[in-house]
């Protein structure tokens, strides 16, 4: 049976990070655990769990698409209320897991129930339709948020992403010729993927030092 959530690091951690998966792949996908490990290893608590219907896959094989990213919001706030007091509590996410985070940050952030966002591979569009963006909220963001984001990202590349309107509150981490995953081709950027989550968990834990608790 798995587990409800996924937890790394100290336990008596200040500061705990909540993410969520992508549409496809589960909060123990290869790209997620090694993530959390590596944000583990500067001193956070780190907590993934699964969306529902992730959850529904793993039971009943059910491949149905997952739902709009706006019906996810009252899901993610549940999962808030459920691991309960955290004395610092960021959010986010992989993927579609980010962009359901960004989506209810503002009102947790003004509530004091979040000190910020943090995305890994933001899904700025859907591949190949760098038309369809998924940015309007983003404009207005008042949450503290950091991005990390490779610069080949397909779903949204530094040169795509430099033309933006983005809030001031968005800070961006471009690794190197990272895909979606952050992972690199280590012939061509010369960084390994090892390299890029090393630098992305310094970089959070810089960022989030700097956070107004």
């Amino acid at each position: 049976m798995q587990e409800r959530f996924l937890i790394q690091g100290p336990s008596d951690s200040v500061v705990t990070i909540l993410l969520a998966h992508g549409a496809g792949a589960p909060m123990d996908s290869v790209s997620m655990t090694a993530a959390a490990g590596a944000l583990a290893s500067k001193g956070f608590r780190v907590v993934r769990f699964e969306f529902g219907y992730m959850g529904a896959r793993r039971t009943s094989g059910d491949r149905k698409p997952p739902p709009k990213a706006e019906i996810l919001n009252p899901e993610y706030r549940a999962v808030i209320d459920e691991i309960g007091n955290t004395e610092v509590l960021i959010i986010g996410g992989k993927s579609m897991g980010g962009r359901v985070a960004s989506m209810v940050a503002d009102d947790l952030h003004a509530q004091g129930k979040v000190a910020g966002l943090l995305c890994l591979g933001y899904p700025f569009h859907p591949p190949g339709k760098p038309d369809q963006l998924r940015t309007q909220h983003l404009k207005a963001l008042k949450t503290p948020a950091l991005i990390c984001q490779g610069t080949r990202d397909e779903f949204g590349t530094r040169e795509e992403v430099s033309d933006y309107q983005l809030s001031d509150s968005i800070e961006i981490l471009w690794l190197e010729d990272g895909d979606h995953d952050l992972k690199p081709r280590k012939t061509i950027s010369g960084f390994s993927t090892a390299d890029h989550l090393a630098k992305m968990a310094e970089t959070v834990r810089a960022w989030a030092d700097r956070l107004t608790f």
